[in-house]
C-alpha cells in the first residue's frame, strides 16, 4: 500500500530600499531545517518594478533550496552504499 505524503515550501519575501530577499522553506516529516535563500537588487538604471525583484529573489531562493536537497540526497546514498554519489545540479 502507497503512502501519500506531502511536502510544503514556505516563502517569505522582504524588501528593504532596493533590495529584496526571499527565504524557501522546505516542511516535511523527513527534512527539516532545509532553507533555500535568494537574493535580488534594483539596479539603480532600471525602472523599480516590485513584482521582478520578488520574482528573481524567490527563483534564486528555490535554486538554493533545490541545490541543498540535491547535497542532501548525495550524502544519504553515500552513507547507505559507501560509494560515492553522482547526481548533477
Amino acid at each position: 500500500m502507497s503512502t501519500a505524503k506531502r511536502w510544503t515550501i514556505n516563502i517569505s519575501i522582504d524588501e528593504h530600499e532596493a533590495r529584496t530577499r526571499a527565504t524557501a522553506r522546505l516542511d516535511n516529516q523527513d527534512r527539516t531545517g532545509l532553507t533555500g535563500v535568494g537574493l535580488a537588487r534594483l539596479n539603480p538604471a532600471d525602472a523599480n518594478v516590485p513584482e521582478i525583484g520578488d520574482e528573481l529573489a524567490v527563483a534564486r531562493a528555490l535554486a538554493d533550496l533545490a541545490h541543498q536537497l540535491l547535497d542532501t540526497t548525495s550524502a544519504d546514498i553515500e552513507e547507505i552504499t559507501s560509494r560515492t554519489a553522482h547526481l548533477t545540479h
